[in-house]
């Protein structure tokens, strides 16, 4: 069942619409609800391609269903339809104005309608993508405060890598902190690359939310093969910034293991052709973020390695 969450009259006749796809099986009384929200920045597309697999998954197994699944694919329709990272005519990031407002400007409104028709779901997933300069692989992030009601469910999701942040670091105008200090269990998945879709991620991860759901009681159909990921509890992160402008060349593998002193990548004078700069890992470990977008200025980050567990 699709159903509106928040709508709104544009100008030219036209509306502004976010929606959602409700998958519930008729025949069994839900007990459980999980959200699957995405787009909220409209240059992430990742997660438009995994809701519309789980969609496909769901509404075909229905009988496999004891629970609700609402999917969320598009929180931002307007930056997704004009190619615009964030929020158009408004200039601010969607992803920085929750939990919104009923009586203000339209991306405060349709904000606030967001929070209001997921509150009281038991879980949700907030898939985003990274942008169009940087890769990365399959991951959770969350914050150290959450760390003890979410690590149990992030470790289900099939994700290569678990990264807990410092709660200094946690933005409270997200979507997923306000959904959590509300009482929603929600975590956060980034991936791949801006305005691109990485089809073996989203696969992945599809696997990983039919396995929490799986978990959850909430399905009971075939979830794939999943495995646990890298969790960075105390494991410190290498950051590689370049120090001159140039275009960037990887050298070694994303999400490959790397040991310190590994090349990484090469930034090229295209004027003259000269190897202007080497970057070299600074630690061994997990290369989990790496350039995608090769034009790089002094500053530029090319890359992030999960260091290897201090504990061995």
């Amino acid at each position: 069942m699709i159903n509106p969450v928040s709508v709104a009259a544009l100008p030219v006749a036209e509306n502004f619409i976010i929606q959602k796809h409700r998958i519930e099986n008729d025949a069994e009384q839900a007990c459980k609800r999980v959200c699957i929200v995405t787009g909220t920045h409209g240059d992430e597309l990742e997660g438009q391609y995994v809701c519309a697999r789980l969609a496909k998954i769901l509404s075909d197994g229905k009988q496999n269903l004891s629970g609700i699944v609402d999917i969320y694919p598009a929180l931002n329709p307007l930056g997704i339809d004009s190619v615009t990272r964030g929020f158009p005519m408004f200039d601010l990031d969607m992803n920085r104005i929750f939990p919104g407002s009923s009586s203000g400007s339209l991306a405060e409104v349709a904000a606030h309608d967001v929070i209001c028709d997921i509150d009281g779901a038991d879980m949700c997933i907030d898939i985003h993508s990274s942008n169009i300069f940087l890769r990365e692989i399959p991951q959770v992030r969350l914050s150290e405060q959450n760390e003890t009601a979410l690590l149990p469910y992030a470790v289900m999701l099939n994700v290569d890598l678990v990264w807990i942040h410092a709660s200094a670091t946690v933005l409270e105008s997200t979507l997923a902190h306000t959904l959590n200090m509300r009482g929603v269990k929600t975590l956060v998945v980034e991936m791949g690359v801006g305005m691109r879709i990485t089809e073996n991620y989203c696969a992945q991860l599809v696997d990983g939310i039919l396995n929490l759901l799986r978990e959850l009681g909430i399905w009971s159909g075939e979830a794939g093969r999943t495995r646990p990921p890298l969790v960075s509890k105390d494991h410190g992160v290498g950051f590689l910034n370049s120090d001159a402008g140039g275009i960037f060349i990887p050298r070694t593998a994303h999400g490959s293991h790397v040991s310190a002193g590994d090349c990484i990548g090469i930034v090229i004078d295209p004027l003259t052709g000269i190897i202007v700069e080497e970057t070299l890992a600074p630690c061994a470990g997990l290369l989990f973020t790496l350039r995608e977008y090769p034009l790089v200025f002094g500053g530029s980050l090319l890359a992030r390695i999960m260091e290897d567990s201090k504990n061995g």
